[in-house]
């Protein structure tokens, strides 16, 4: 084809279209295949992961129920050597008349012998005297179900030892055990500090345990466990002293929520999970419970992922050039009989309605040949059927412009018409108008008593009527003259108008105030003004009052 479309660019082949069309169909199919094979393989890989993850999440949670259960047994044996410090413990307390200030807690550690402290809490829960300076005034209240659970312990008389756990102030490992007193007013607490020795012993070794699991998962970047003040432990021979006023406040809420939690970095697209590993057991005051925190990095996802996105492209970029291959030749076949009308198009969109389509092998192009021939008979029917309706319109447009001139000659001349009527009747009503008040007032003068008051009354009928024909014809003058606004001084007209009506007492405290308006305001004041005086009656008061 030769024909230009808009702008002059030149249009594309039919053959390049019907390429184009089947690419259109073939390559997207080929496309949407790939993207459901991946989104398919996407999903099981994803979900694999996650399997993983839940599988090394069990993991952990088995291996530290399973260390946690070695080490009861191993702090068990300690039990009764800290079951037989209590004894000098109470001896001094009867001793010093149940006055724990009067005891001589050094003394008493001593007598116990080893790497002992004592502590004494009070009713409130707080150490109120202790051998070991930095855990006195500790306040167990912050701690409410361990506060809950050594009050139990005071008001009983059974001894009660705890686990081995990490000292708050200084992060050393100590065995824990309690008594109360004989009169249930303060809990005994003795505290031995674990030799290195036992410390060897008690050390979990959890970093076989994070070696086996970073070889099960290998997106498992980290893991970390914090103890129930949110402090790390220091579970790995690698690993340095944990400093133990270090807390993660994450692992303190999972602790005292005592549910797992999910965290995201949007930027580096890890996943941080917080599991709560209940290890907390009634026959122990304290909570040995443990927070792991699990890192995971996307890195072998996305790598796989970008190994199978890598692969369906290929495959996808393969299958769209066998379909190149395929519609090229088939596109050439198919259009060879179309370009035999083209030069027939090409004359007909020229403008030369009358050029004959020449016909094709094919019953399809036969039919488009006839579908043409009726499409141009159609067109030239249409543009006669135009040239008659825009003739018409234009005719009708002149009889219409012509008749809109007529009314409008018709309507101005009927208003003058009324417009004289008015003046004239108006004139002639104030002529009977004044007449009739010159009369009226004679009258008055002329009559006394009852007559001179119907006399008086005929007066006011008759100024009344005045100010009402003097109104109208003040309407049509306003309407007639149509004067442009102007700035007014809205102060001075009011004032002007209530000087004018003596009469009558009118209370007004304005202001000076510039409005837009025109000579016909002192009018609508003197209509207001009066209209207010005719119906206040006698003794009355009208207020004038203007806001902005």
């Amino acid at each position: 084809m030769t024909v230009t479309g808009d702008g002059g660019k030149r249009p594309h082949r039919f053959g390049t279209h019907l390429v184009l069309v089947m690419l259109l169909v073939t390559l997207p199919v080929i496309g949407l295949i790939s993207a459901l094979d991946y989104q398919v393989v996407e999903g099981a890989l994803i979900a694999e992961d996650g399997l993983l993850r839940e599988q090394t999440e069990r993991s952990v949670m088995q291996s530290i129920h399973l260390v946690d259960a070695g080490m009861k047994l191993f702090d068990n044996t300690l039990n009764s050597e800290m079951q037989e410090g209590f004894g000098p413990f109470i001896a001094e307390y009867e001793r010093a008349g149940r006055d724990p200030g009067a005891m001589d807690l050094s003394r008493v550690q001593k007598e116990i012998g080893g790497d002992i402290d004592l502590y004494i809490i009070n009713a409130s829960g707080a150490i109120e005297y202790t051998t070991y300076p930095p855990d006195l005034g500790l306040d167990f209240r912050g701690f409410p179900s361990f506060y809950d659970r050594i009050t139990e312990i005071r008001l009983g008389d059974a001894f009660v030892a705890d686990r081995i756990l990490t000292e708050p102030a200084s992060g050393r490992l100590r065995k824990y055990a309690y008594m109360p007193s004989p009169d249930h007013r303060y809990l005994f607490e003795l505290g031995l500090i674990c030799s290195a020795i036992e410390t060897d012993r008690f050390d979990p070794q959890y970093q076989t345990l994070k070696e086996d699991l970073m070889r099960l998962n290998p997106a498992l970047e980290e893991i970390r466990i914090f103890d129930c003040y949110g402090r790390l432990v220091n579970v790995t021979d690698s690993e340095g002293p944990t400093d133990p006023t270090v807390i993660n406040s994450v692992a303190l809420a999972v602790f005292e929520e005592k549910e797992g939690r999910t965290m995201t970095d949007p930027a580096t697209g890890r996943l941080t999970r917080y599991i709560f590993v209940d290890l907390s057991t009634p026959d122990y005051p304290s909570d040995t419970s443990r927070v792991v925190e699990l890192i995971y990095t996307p890195a072998p996802l996305d790598a796989r992922l970008t190994e199978m996105w890598f692969t369906h492209v290929l495959v996808a970029i393969f299958a769209s050039l066998i379909a190149c291959c395929i519609a090229f030749p088939a596109s050439r076949r198919i259009t060879r009989p179309v370009q035999e009308i083209v030069d027939d198009v090409n004359a007909i969109a020229r403008g030369d309605l009358e050029h004959p389509i020449r016909t094709s092998a094919g019953a399809e192009f036969t039919r488009l040949e006839k579908s043409i021939g009726a499409m141009i008979d159609s067109l030239k029917g249409n543009i006669e059927r135009l040239r008659a309706s825009e003739e018409m319109t234009r005719e009708y447009s002149t009889r219409l412009s012509d008749l809109v001139r007529e009314r409008t000659a018709d309507l101005e001349e009927s208003s003058q018409a009324a417009a004289l009527y008015l003046d004239i009747m108006v004139h002639d009503i104030n002529n009977a108008n004044a007449i009739a008040i010159g009369y009226t007032q004679f009258l008055i003068d002329a009559l006394e008593g009852e007559r001179q008051e119907e006399a008086r009354k005929m007066l006011s009928r008759l100024e009344q009527s005045s100010g009402i024909i003097g109104s109208i014809a003040t309407l049509r003058e306003a309407r007639e003259s149509g004067a442009a606004l102007t700035r007014v001084d809205l102060d001075r007209i009011i004032r002007t108008q209530v000087a004018n009506h003596p009469a009558i007492r009118i209370r007004y405290e304005g202001h000076p105030v510039a409005v837009l308006a025109d000579d016909l305001l002192s009018e609508v004041f003197t209509n207001l003004i009066g209209n207010a005086e005719k119906f206040a009656g006698p003794g009355g008061c009208i207020a004038v009052r203007v806001e902005e």
